[in-house]
């Protein structure tokens, strides 16, 4: 960065670490024993698709890779998700899948299509949800629980951040917890 840049006040874009995703498993253990949240075995990799062959044959491979354990979906926003199934004890496997997706779609020189993945939890007794999500442009995690379709869970949003912070990255603003409103695997 720049003494004009400084003197602007822009700041060098954070570097996505997507390694930081294997932190997962180990948190969810935390998670579950602070909150009673557990993996739902679902988890989704959201991002823009791009025109051209180059991107249909890699969106067609990871599709392959994963074969029936994954579903395609495109919101109203134009983005494609990726929902991969797993087993709800299978979390570090759901984990390594979307990190072979991200990284696929990265290394292939898509990265700044990626926009979020993200891992599902439930509480074993009420059966509410929430949302582990990963930003990719920003690096962090945070927690997504939604009440209904226009509703979020604030006050398990907050539980769930309390029992993160230490475990994950997370994100420190809050008016970047997005919310990503009927994500597949939610």
């Amino acid at each position: 960065m720049g003494w004009l840049d400084a003197l602007l006040g822009r700041s060098k874009p954070v570097k996505p670490n997507l390694d930081a995703l294997f932190a997962l498993p180990s948190a969810a253990v935390t998670l579950q024993a602070a909150t009673g949240l557990v993996p739902t075995g679902l988890g989704s990799v959201a991002f823009r698709a791009a025109e051209g062959g180059a991107f249909a044959t890699l969106e067609r491979d990871v599709k392959e890779l994963l074969g029936e354990r994954v579903e395609e979906s495109r919101d109203s926003y134009g983005y494609t998700w990726l929902l991969v199934r797993r087993s709800p004890d299978a979390l570090g496997d759901l984990v390594t899948e979307l990190h072979a997706v991200n990284s696929s779609l990265e290394s292939a020189g898509f990265g700044p299509s990626l926009l979020c993945s993200l891992a599902s939890f439930r509480s074993e007794g009420d059966g509410r949800r929430v949302a582990v999500v990963y930003l990719y442009k920003r690096g962090t995690f945070y927690p997504f629980a939604p009440l209904d379709a226009q509703r979020r869970d604030n006050a398990l949003e907050l539980q769930v951040r309390g029992a993160l912070e230490g475990e994950l990255p997370l994100e420190k603003d809050l008016g970047r917890w997005f919310p990503v409103w009927g994500a597949p695997g939610l």
